[in-house]
């Protein structure tokens, strides 16, 4: 976002106003991703600024294609991967889009009226809604520890439930089962995998390769 405050000092008037756009129309987030083209950024941000629908091909997580149109409220940056947050017109609710995953189409659609935000904290609602829209893996795991001491050491990407006084489940995405391994082993506690059976499968292959490592060092006696 520095950056952003620097291309604006140097740029020539005519130009200002793009960046100008693409400042106001995003939301930074703390943390990394692949990197998204200026021009599809800018072409974004323009339609957040003059209220504008958007028009888009985007490929899910699975790497299904579909047509989107939608209300584009709010570009938000997280790290190096940039989000829009959106009112899908055809499901008729909020939903968050990786930039990186969209190619624009022109012209733009009609304008449109912008709604509230969606729980008044477009940062918080990208945050909390990260594990069931972009994430490629997710999983679902029961952890024998209060909800309370799991939720003080992950990230807030990951939903904590409450399961009586000294248990709890989590809901987890990432790019891969590993990181997902991570969020499992990382508190030290005991747990039982809900959902999918292929992160048990990832699993079962890490314990393996483990026992194995343990098999080969020498003992510390």
């Amino acid at each position: 976002m520095r950056a952003l405050a620097k291309l604006e000092q140097v740029l020539p008037a005519r130009l200002r106003h793009r960046v100008a756009a693409l400042s106001s129309a995003t939301v930074p987030l703390p943390a990394g991703g692949p990197t998204v083209g200026p021009d599809v950024l800018t072409a974004i941000a323009a339609t957040v600024r003059d209220h504008e629908r958007l028009r888009f091909d985007y490929v899910g997580h699975d790497g299904g294609s579909s047509r989107r149109e939608v209300e584009p409220h709010r570009l938000v940056n997280r790290g190096r991967r940039w989000y829009l947050v959106a009112w899908d017109v055809s499901r008729g609710d909020w939903r968050t889009f990786r930039v990186d995953r969209m190619t624009p189409k022109i012209p733009t659609g009609p304008r449109f009226t912008p709604r509230e935000a969606p729980g008044g904290d477009i940062a918080d609602f990208v945050t909390r809604g990260l594990d069931l829209a972009v994430w490629r893996y997710r999983a679902s795991l029961r952890l024998h520890a209060p909800a309370a001491a799991v939720a003080s050491r992950l990230p807030p990407v990951v939903t904590v439930e409450p399961e009586g006084e000294d248990r709890c489940v989590i809901h987890a995405g990432a790019d891969s089962y590993a990181m997902l391994a991570v969020y499992a082993t990382m508190l030290d506690v005991d747990f039982e995998v809900l959902d999918p059976p292929e992160f048990a499968d990832h699993l079962r292959r890490q314990a393996a390769r483990y026992l194995r490592a343990a098999g080969s060092a020498p003992s510390g006696q």
